[in-house]
């Protein structure tokens, strides 16, 4: 154990052997974002004397949702896997690194993990984001963070406050490119290569790394990006982020000119008072955020988020960076399976839910997807219509990026299904992660089919290959070509794996004319 010991520029740490690689946890890379530093850019960890154990998880940012609150939890865990409970605190600037070597000089690729759940909840300690078998499989090294959540990374002040405040509204992701300046200097030591790092992440986390690739402050910082069901075309208008800031100042009690009272409150006072305005955050914590919640995301402020990051174009910074992305074939079955009509929904009530949406096209699109999911029953059509947003959005991004630059855009379909619980989850959102990271066996999600071991093969090493070379291509997958918007070549992740061109394509011209959100 005296091996794991490095010294970083705060400091040494500690470190200890899981799954047969070096791991340290809890590790500081930023200074206590509280009391005065609330809202503000952040500062690099405090230095520290003697050598600091990095043998647990540090605390996860102040939230609401499955990892602090018991209840949802219970259903929570039954999928992703029993987590510690970890203490919530606003000095959460840490992270985790697993690694196979230390200070050999072995210029391992770095991958660098932006954890899900929105901009609101999650933390890089969850069991499914545990790097170990990843690093030791690519022989890589894999880093995790937690930073600022919610109001407390993403309220935006300057409007109101000052230019003291600039930056507010990015925050959590200012957090973000301050842990990846602290892998810069300090992951060689780990056994990284500083010059050639990929930032991934799934859900609110493809969201975090299509929002990097438009942070001039981080350019440089990263290399390749991976974006796993959460593209990210826009942030928020500043207008829209100050009249959500007012709506809380007045919530408080606050004047504009007293923000500093706004630093003084408890945590949970403000969480209190966010929830009392946005209503419906998500179901088991996972995603699918209420309207409300949805203005708490980077702030599209001029000048550390001058531009939307996919819309109308890719923004410049995101230029010469290779991505990956793609989604899950029934993303929304993770979302749906408290719906008390679930598996018991009629043709008329799939009408009455998607007739707000659709519209006049309502008939069009239920038709196209009874052609061609002709063994589907209404539940099944809602799941694929509702899911059919988190795809086109990927595939506005993949195209937009592919005419900004010649750099490689490869696009992925998850289709293979779970057999958990039957046929609740199929191909649902969070399933790809486990077979990222090579731990299907540590989530209950993944089931009991015996090819998924498998699957791992190929989709563990397509991030590895990527990350390793900028190309996901390996032994055992057949030809990925890069994605245009003449060729569309798709990865089709199952047993076996297959690229098509332009799949389901009737599908998607069926969405014609309706505006594309999420």
């Amino acid at each position: 154990m005296a091996k794991a010991i490095v010294e970083t520029t705060a400091g040494k740490v500690h470190g200890t052997m899981e799954r047969r690689v070096f791991t340290f946890k809890g590790i500081p890379y930023g200074a206590p974002t509280g009391g005065k530093r609330r809202f503000l850019p952040p500062l690099p960890a405090e230095p520290w004397t003697g050598t600091r154990y990095a043998t647990d998880y540090g605390p996860i940012a102040p939230q609401s949702g499955a990892l602090v609150d018991c209840v949802e939890a219970a259903g929570d865990e039954r999928v992703m896997g029993i987590r510690r409970h970890l203490p919530q605190s606003e000095n959460c600037l840490v992270l985790n690194v697993w690694t196979p070597g230390l200070g050999d000089g072995g210029k391992r690729p770095v991958m660098l993990w932006l954890h899900g759940r929105g901009y609101a909840s999650g933390a890089g300690s969850e069991i499914m984001y545990n790097g170990a078998n990843l690093a030791r499989r690519g022989d890589i090294v894999v880093v995790t963070i937690n930073h600022r959540l919610n109001v407390f990374g993403y309220l935006h002040l300057a409007d109101i406050a000052g230019e003291e405040y600039a930056g507010s509204g990015v925050a959590g992701m200012l957090d973000a490119v301050l842990a990846l300046e602290w892998v810069r200097d300090n992951i060689e030591a780990f056994g990284g290569d500083p010059g050639n790092v990929t930032i991934f992440g799934e859900s609110g986390g493809g969201a975090k790394v299509s929002t990097m690739l438009a942070l001039p402050s981080a350019k440089g910082l990263f290399h390749r990006a991976v974006i796993e069901s959460g593209p990210g075309l826009r942030g928020v208008e500043a207008k829209t982020a100050t009249d959500f800031t007012e709506q809380l100042l007045a919530q408080l009690n606050i004047k504009a000119n007293e923000i500093h009272r706004l630093q003084e409150l408890p945590t949970q006072q403000v969480l209190d008072a966010v929830g009392a305005l946005t209503p419906g955050q998500s179901l088991l914590g996972m995603g699918a955020p209420g309207p409300g919640i949805m203005r708490i995301s980077p702030v599209v402020d001029g000048k550390y988020l001058p531009a939307h990051p996919f819309d109308p174009v890719a923004a410049p910074t995101a230029a010469g960076i290779p991505i990956i992305i793609g989604t899950n074939r029934d993303e929304n079955t993770t979302f749906m399976t408290l719906d008390p009509r679930r598996n018991k929904l009629t043709g008329q009530e799939l009408r009455e839910r998607l007739s707000p949406v659709l519209g006049d096209k309502l008939d069009r699109v239920i038709d196209t997807y009874k052609k061609t999911r002709p063994d589907a029953t209404p539940w099944d059509l809602f799941v694929g219509i509702t899911t059919e947003g988190t795809r086109r959005a990927s595939i506005a991004l993949a195209e937009r990026k592919a005419a900004a630059s010649p750099a490689p855009v490869f696009m992925y379909l998850f289709t293979w299904e779970t057999d958990y619980l039957g046929d609740l989850f199929k191909a649902c959102h969070v399933l790809e992660i486990p077979f990222v990271f090579d731990n299907v066996d540590d989530l209950a999600i993944t089931g009991g089919r015996p090819d998924k071991y498998e699957l791992v093969e190929s989709v563990s090493e397509a991030w590895v290959a990527f990350a390793r070379t900028g190309d996901p291509n390996h032994q055992g997958l057949p030809r990925w070509e890069p994605y245009t918007a003449d060729s569309r070549a798709t990865m089709l992740f199952d047993v076996p794996c297959r690229v098509e061109a332009d799949p389901f394509r009737e599908e998607l011209d069926a969405w014609e004319g309706i505006p594309l959100r999420r």
